[in-house]
């Protein structure tokens, strides 16, 4: 039986140039878009993916337009109170990774009582990756590992990179086999550099509202295919 994915990881890319293709505001894509996110994850739920990453918000999203990036934070503020719902209703744990300190004290409770109210729950683990950059990630791995052997809770010869791997956001949750970009574009745009070491990557011109379970499976397939040899002979 040919082997899915345990881990997908998700550039979630297009939503403001679908939105303008259509004549509308970028805003309207980013909607489009969050809505089209429960749709995927029971979609690979049913695939029998067991763990789905996405990237929400990046760190550099800061520069893109205030009014943009105020639309946005709203509706990923909105779309987190809605997740509480839609983890109990797909049994679903959520966890979210970045530097959440940057965000506002309300979104920063709401991500803690979600967290905490799916932690027990079985199906799908959907990790959300809001503030999230992986030169900053590691630059905090790093800033954490520092200060523990100047504390010495940690000593310099057992830093391995299993070790470095527990100081991260993604501490406990198993690296992504596939990582999927919609939208055409083809880099990785500071995502999971660390955890993206052995995974295969997946690109499509589908933009991220019209990307559903039938496009979800057709990237299967394309990993399937694939020989990963992990760098062996």
């Amino acid at each position: 039986m040919p082997e899915i994915p345990k881990h997908i990881a998700i550039i979630l890319d297009g939503n403001g140039r679908w939105a303008k293709s259509k004549g509308m505001p970028r805003t309207y894509g980013h909607k489009k878009g969050a809505e089209n996110v429960e749709n995927v994850c029971r979609a690979a739920y049913e695939l029998g993916v067991s763990y789905l990453t996405v990237y929400a918000f990046s760190t550099e999203n800061w520069s893109r337009p205030s009014d943009e990036v105020k639309a946005l934070m709203l509706l990923l503020d909105n779309y987190l109170e809605k997740c509480l719902e839609m983890s109990e209703k797909n049994n679903m744990r959520v966890r979210v990774i970045g530097d959440l300190s940057k965000l506002e004290k309300k979104m920063q409770e709401r991500i803690a009582v979600l967290e905490e109210a799916s932690k027990d729950y079985t199906g799908l683990t959907f990790i959300v990756a809001l503030n999230y950059g992986s030169r900053d990630e590691i630059l905090r791995a790093a800033r954490r590992i520092a200060a523990d052997v100047r504390d010495e809770k940690l000593a310099v010869e057992d830093i391995e990179e299993e070790t470095f791997s527990r100081y991260l956001d993604t501490d406990g949750i198993p690296d992504p086999d596939l990582m999927i970009r919609t939208s055409g574009e083809q880099r990785l745009s500071n995502y999971l550099l660390w955890q993206l070491a052995y995974a295969e990557f997946y690109f499509t011109p589908v933009a991220w509202p019209d990307f559903d379970k039938a496009e979800l499976e057709k990237a299967i397939r394309a990993y399937q295919d694939r020989d990963r040899r992990y760098g062996k002979v």
